[in-house]
């Protein structure tokens, strides 16, 4: 995939935005949108692959007769995974060439093709436009926070327009540049910072002298108060504030280790949900026309934005763009993985509860199946081919996750030798056993072989995924460039943030001191 070209844009409402993000007002000229449900798009997608019959997904429910599988007996129909080291010809990957050159392109040709599906050539270009530039402070710490706009090309299909949402957040108390970990989520600036006394003396002038001329009686009101301000000034936590510990919010602890955080919109890239894939970027790319099997879901759509945020990273003086890390949870857990295995420019990964279609076996029959993200309720994360392997009946015959070609440990090894912190809650807290934490450490195992291969560490344990028990809750095991930690909350990453950071922090080798 071409990079994509990055402007910098200084000045809000620039010549671009009316020339290239306007809806035409002579539509004739472009392909009517298509407009439809999950459902529709679903259907259209069996249509187009001749499926004729798919089966349910499983229910979370324990007293349908369709629910989930929580039996280790029956767990695994297929135990044994596709090879990792072993080309497509037969061939044992031996040395580090073999990898990149033959056998990761094998891999990534797979997974494109089958699960994630392909980027077009065509997706249009983004500039990048800096909205508000803020100095404030979070908790104690100084703070420049950036609002961005990535807006994307249109002028080839005007109908549908997308702007990528992502706020950055760099500490100004350590010597710059800083790392900095780009989180799936909704981007927020933080706390604005408050006027000095000085400059709301002015504003409070002006709005008198505005409330004055808009009601005359105003006038009288000021003179008998003269020593009234209409707006006073909210002072901040400041050095108030608590100290950052490990309870503290990831984005403060972040922050207190001297590294920035940025946070990207989803939703402005991709909307997560079947009737949106004739809009956003796969629309666009689409000019408003369904999905062909092979073309992209949104979870490798939400990665392409991801890319396009590094983008501009690199761009900004106050980042370390080569040491620029991807993180989510759960959904988003699954789209970071897929970043951090496609895109090769981001350093690190931290993967929280990604469950199925991230870390997490698809061939496993426990919690989530594939049938669950092969139905028209989460379809749109994925290929339209990965449907076909909820097939019951159609010109493929019957499929089902063991006649996939590739698996999640050969996703987890496309991240080697880059910093992979895998990390998971547990049940009774709240990350239930619907994510398949076994299934994601024995996948993080079978993975080791590839991370070992390009000289990096992993967890310390054989490779043999057959063999090797999941460590009890809060083991560290964190020696590698390849991470794993379970800690004793829910569905969340945040309790691993105290043990992610100087993990990364010292891999990196970033003192913030320095």
């Amino acid at each position: 995939m071409k990079k994509q070209l990055v402007y910098l844009l200084l000045v809000v409402g620039s010549t671009y935005l009316t020339q290239a993000q306007q809806t035409p007002t002579d539509t004739s000229k472009y392909p009517p949108l298509t407009t439809f449900t999950a459902q529709e798009d679903h259907a259209n997608m069996m249509k187009q692959l001749g499926i004729t019959e798919v089966r349910p997904g499983k229910s979370g429910d324990p007293t349908n007769p369709n629910s989930a599988n929580y039996d280790e007996a029956i767990a695994n129909p297929c135990p044994e995974l596709p090879e990792i080291l072993l080309t497509n010809n037969g061939k044992k990957v031996t040395t580090a060439d073999m990898w990149w050159n033959v056998r990761r392109p094998e891999i990534v040709e797979m997974f494109e093709r089958e699960v994630y599906g392909r980027v077009p050539d065509n997706v249009p270009d983004v500039t990048w436009e800096v909205e508000i530039v803020d100095n404030e402070r979070v908790g104690r710490i100084p703070v420049v926070a950036k609002k961005l706009v990535g807006h994307v090309d249109n002028s080839a299909y005007p109908l549908i327009n997308v702007d990528i949402e992502m706020v950055l957040v760099v500490p100004t108390n350590v010597k710059g540049p800083v790392p900095v970990l780009m989180m799936f989520g909704r981007p927020q600036l933080p706390a604005p910072a408050q006027p000095n006394p000085e400059d709301l003396e002015k504003i409070n002038k002006s709005f008198k002298a505005m409330m004055i001329k808009s009601d005359p009686e105003m006038k009288a009101v000021f003179e008998r108060y003269p020593a009234y301000q209409p707006i006073t000034r909210l002072e901040g936590p400041g050095f108030f504030a608590p100290p950052v510990t490990g309870d503290s919010p990831p984005t403060e602890q972040l922050l207190a280790a001297g590294w920035g955080y940025a946070t990207i919109s989803t939703g402005s890239i991709q909307a997560d949900n079947g009737a949106g894939l004739t809009r956003g970027i796969i629309g666009l790319t689409n000019h408003g026309q369904p999905r062909t099997p092979e073309q992209w879901g949104a979870l490798r759509a939400w990665a392409w934005g991801a890319a396009r945020g590094l983008d501009y990273l690199e761009t900004d003086p106050l980042v370390d763009a080569k040491k620029v890390g991807i993180e989510g949870v759960s959904r988003y857990g699954k789209a970071a993985l897929v970043t951090l295995a496609f895109e090769p420019r981001f350093a690190l990964g931290l993967i929280g509860s990604s469950g199925k279609g991230g870390v997490t076996l698809h061939r496993r029959i426990y919690g989530e199946t594939v049938e669950n993200l092969a139905g028209s309720g989460a379809h749109h994360w994925m290929a339209g081919n990965y449907i076909k392997y909820s097939a019951e009946k159609g010109k493929f015959g019957r499929m089902t996750g063991c006649d996939l070609p590739v698996d999640s440990h050969q996703l987890l090894a496309l991240a080697a030798p880059r910093l992979t912190f895998v990390s998971y809650g547990i049940p009774e807290k709240g990350d239930a056993h619907w994510l398949d934490q076994k299934g994601s450490y024995q996948a993080t195992v079978a993975a080791g072989e590839v991370f070992k291969l390009l000289g990096a560490k992993d967890l310390g344990v054989s490779n043999d995924y057959h063999k090797e028990v999941m460590p009890p809750m809060q083991t560290d095991m964190l020696d590698g460039e390849l991470a794993w930690r379970q800690h004793n909350g829910g569905h969340t990453d945040a309790p691993n943030f105290q043990y992610f950071i100087p993990w990364a922090s010292e891999k990196l080798g970033y003192d913030p001191k320095q």
